[in-house]
């Protein structure tokens, strides 16, 4: 069987619910010893990266540093040498990017989860700074998110505030951007596969690289069953633990 690259989005796909998709830490190991390079992307933009891979290695699916990648992994490495960053982010991501310029100073304006600091005050900041002609990058685009406890807005509501505000259109890091889909697939050999619950971001980016995905019936795939404006997927399975049986098969 040929080596493959294969991208496992996280939330929706390898968790649901706030843990672990049953089987999915199996299917990691399994991909693993039949060859495959598999990395973890996700859209998850309220924590750092280092964060990130410890929640993932807690709910025990087998992960490094530099096998996850987020959107705050993508602007760390996008930003220029000197940025002077005003991140409307919460605490930890803000921190990441130390992104605490003034909107006066400010040379870029990075828009990420901002749930627990999110006011007037720090929404103003970013849309001065946006005005004043700050390079405008959000961390993500997404509608909703799915917890735990149910669904809750996400961060593209943020983003549209400040874009009708100012009249200016934001530069996308995270998912469908082909971006992110390049660096996270990055000095990795063999065919590109994706998989995730989402054919509004997994499918459609994964579509547009010429790549095989792969869309799992858990996450928002309920949501999206009646959606005709969406791409279809190559491959649809039950669960991310069935996929090692379909890339043995392929």
């Amino acid at each position: 069987m040929e080596p493959r690259l294969i991208l496992l989005d996280l939330d929706g796909t390898l968790h649901e619910h706030g843990r672990a998709v049953p089987g999915a830490a199996r299917a990691v190991v399994e991909l693993r010893r039949a060859g495959h390079t598999v990395r973890v992307f996700t859209n998850t933009d309220s924590q750092s990266e280092a964060g990130l891979v410890e929640r993932v290695r807690r709910s025990g699916i087998p992960v490094a540093l530099g096998e996850v990648f987020t959107p705050v992994v993508a602007a760390k490495r996008l930003l220029p040498p000197g940025a002077r960053v005003l991140a409307l982010a919460d605490r930890a991501v803000r921190d990441d990017l130390g992104g605490h310029a003034h909107p006066a100073e400010a040379t870029h304006v990075v828009i990420g989860d901002c749930r627990e600091t999110l006011d007037y005050r720090s929404l103003d900041a970013a849309f001065q700074a946006v005005r004043a002609g700050a390079e405008f990058l959000a961390l993500q685009h997404g509608r909703y998110f799915r917890a735990a406890d149910g669904d809750h807005l996400d961060t593209g509501a943020i983003v549209a505030a400040i874009e009708f505000a100012t009249g200016r259109s934001a530069r996308i890091l995270g998912k469908p951007s082909q971006d992110f889909l390049r660096l996270a697939a990055h000095d990795a050999p063999g065919d590109l596969w994706v998989a995730g619950d989402d054919r509004s971001t997994d499918v459609l980016m994964a579509e547009a690289a010429g790549a095989t995905s792969v869309q799992v019936r858990t996450g928002k795939y309920t949501d999206q069953q009646t959606a005709g404006d969406l791409p279809e997927p190559t491959h649809v399975i039950d669960s991310i633990a069935d996929l090692p049986a379909l890339l043995a098969e392929a």
